[in-house]
């Protein structure tokens, strides 16, 4: 049955020890993605736990728990997909898994601090393109520039912008921060490396799966956020935000930048170390960056 198989599946990661931080935060829920995963289903009812299971799918489940458990690959992974602001996106170990606090924001349009719908809106650093997807659906009339460094990663969101039709509004782009693109935004958003080399050295052996590129960011988790600081006012519109994750990384930033008015947000669901900035703000500040 489902449930002894869930269980069993359940008790041998705990004894395992996997790290659940991809998604997920407990045993319980990465088994059940990946029975889902192992069934051919995305969602299912507590009906579900009387169900028999086939061999094959008895061997599907066992050997995903296996990689799971073996080789710490997070259960994203191991089922090429994870959930976003209430939306799905392929992944793979080109870009990191989505878990960004931000889509919170995405969700409430980015209110109380925007007072309009912004018009075009860049995402720096996209990774799998979630942030920049989400805030399309989030902002039907919105252009938007997804933007990264790494051109693996861009294929992995050029496959998500296609997954969600947003081939018309979402442009893709390889740039290094701003090197390569033209234009302003009304809105910035960013989720880029912040990871500083003490947090990378101490992380569990989930991490490691994922592309360094997108979380090592130098001994203090700011080789990316300080030129960005410096350079975000001019993309940005008149009444233009800046929205930056920092992560622990927060500690250090306003050590180095004690006279910034930082804004921290705080969010409801979990998640903490981001950050906003107004246009005006950061010419205010221009030269302490």
């Amino acid at each position: 049955m489902v449930e002894q198989s869930l269980h069993a599946a359940e008790h041998m990661l705990e004894e395992a020890g996997v790290y659940c931080g991809h998604g997920t935060d407990n045993a319980w829920d990465e088994a059940c993605l990946l029975l889902l995963h192992s069934l051919g289903l995305e969602r299912a009812d507590e009906s579900i736990l009387q169900r028999p299971l086939s061999s094959p799918e008895q061997a599907r489940f066992n050997d995903l728990i296996a990689q799971r458990i073996g080789k710490r690959v997070p259960a994203a992974y191991l089922v090429g997909e994870a959930e976003f602001a209430g939306l799905r996106f392929n992944v793979d170990q080109r870009v990191l898994v989505p878990r960004s606090p931000i889509a919170e924001l995405i969700v409430k349009k980015f209110r109380p601090w925007l007072s309009s719908d912004p018009s075009m809106i860049l995402d720096l650093c996209t990774g799998s393109g979630c942030i920049g997807i989400a805030a399309a659906k989030a902002f039907p009339e919105a252009q938007l520039v997804l933007s990264d460094l790494s051109e693996d990663a861009l294929e992995v969101a050029r496959q998500n912008v296609k997954r969600h039709n947003l081939e018309d509004r979402c442009q893709i782009e390889q740039s290094d921060l701003f090197a390569n693109l033209r234009g302003s935004f009304d809105l910035i958003i960013s989720n880029p490396p912040y990871v500083d080399q003490q947090d990378i050295d101490e992380m569990p052996d989930e991490y490691r799966t994922e592309p360094a590129i997108g979380l090592a960011a130098g001994a203090d988790g700011l080789d990316l956020v300080k030129p960005m600081l410096a350079q975000a006012a001019d993309f940005l519109n008149q009444g233009g935000y800046l929205i930056v994750e920092v992560g622990n990384s927060s500690v250090a930033l306003e050590n180095q930048y004690p006279k910034v008015p930082f804004t921290w947000i705080e969010f409801e669901h979990g998640g903490e170390g981001v950050f906003i900035l107004s246009k005006e703000q950061l010419q205010d500040f221009e030269e302490t960056f």
